[in-house]
């Protein structure tokens, strides 16, 4: 691979200082939240959806509206409900009498940012009609398949499954996340700042008066984007990944291994962060940073070890301390 021109380094350069300021806008925002607010950008850079998991009242919204406040992008949110129909989301045709012809409308998922809040608060019905849009960036109605917008982003927030009122995602629909984030609680000291924060005036609802403010815009993530893409990716590095990938279908802890979607999903996220944190070219250190958020929802636990109280993330961490790591 032939060495970048300085012209090229130099929009790389200028792109990365734009994600690094989206990130220190988002901080505004929400508080101790970082490895949360980086996972987000890697989505960003890899054109891929992020779903939001945790439990409520951890600024899963905050931090989604927050991105999209930071971002000279167009932002739609739907709020899923138990009685949200699929229309309510792609759109639907609707009837003109002035013209006496039928025409589309389209739903809030025609836009750059969607914030699908709670989605598994929503029937699998209503949750499916996400599907093509977030694989296929299109909407087909009618037969007319209509595209969605560059750049396009699914940011999804769910409360954990055993809550009441929530319908699990079904498989196929978690494999269109790029990444599953856990949203934790916040330790004592950011609490504490959290609470400073209100008792001096910050308000969630206005983001602007919080002092955030667009860093970046489309032509900036899409340098990025493009940066990430010449990020190398040695064949040793490509049989780690791989090597991961297999050991979770080989586990007898668990029912589901990650398929070679994941595999694909794990080696677009260790590009972005090998970048992120300014390399050109990805190490053993990338690919482990990533693989808890990238593989989590990808493999399902045998119903023995999940009351052996074996989870997803346990078992994907102890394959990465048995898998060999190259040199």
């Amino acid at each position: 691979m032939s060495a970048p021109s300085p012209e090229t380094t130099a929009h790389s350069d200028r792109a990365r200082t734009s994600l690094e300021a989206l990130r220190a806008e988002i901080a505004k925002a929400v508080v101790g939240q970082d490895s949360t607010v980086t996972g987000v950008v890697v989505a960003l850079l890899c054109r891929g959806h992020v779903l939001l998991e945790g439990v409520p009242g951890t600024a899963k919204t905050l931090l989604a509206r927050s991105l999209a406040a930071s971002l000279e992008l167009d932002t739609k949110r739907v709020q899923f409900t138990p009685d949200l129909m699929p229309s309510d989301v792609t759109g639907s045709l609707v009837y003109d009498t002035r013209t006496s012809e039928f025409s589309f409308q389209a739903g809030p998922v025609f836009t750059n940012l969607l914030l699908a809040d709670e989605i598994n608060r929503t029937p699998p019905k209503t949750q499916s009609a996400l599907l093509e849009a977030m694989e296929e960036r299109q909407v087909t109605v009618d037969g007319i398949a209509r595209p969605l917008p560059e750049p396009f982003l699914v940011a999804a927030t769910q409360n954990p499954v055993e809550y009441e009122g929530t319908y699990p995602l079904p498989e196929a629909q978690l494999d269109r996340f790029l990444l599953k984030l856990t949203v934790p609680l916040p330790s004592r000291e950011d609490e504490i700042s959290v609470l400073r924060r209100h008792a001096e005036g910050f308000n969630p609802r206005d983001l602007q008066a919080a002092g955030i403010r667009p860093v970046a815009d489309a032509n900036d993530l899409e340098a990025a984007r493009a940066a990430v893409a010449r990020t190398s990716v040695s064949a040793e590095i490509a049989g780690y990944v791989v090597d991961i990938c297999r050991a979770t279908r080989e586990s007898p802890s668990l029912a589901l291994g990650a398929s070679p979607r994941g595999a694909t999903a794990l080696l677009s996220t260790a590009r972005a962060w090998a970048w992120l944190t300014g390399r050109d070219y990805v190490i053993p250190d990338d690919v482990k940073a990533l693989a808890l958020p990238t593989l989590r929802h990808r493999v399902q636990l045998r119903p023995e070890a999940e009351m052996e109280g074996v989870t997803a993330d346990s078992v994907i961490t102890a394959i990465l301390a048995h898998v060999p790591v190259p040199r």
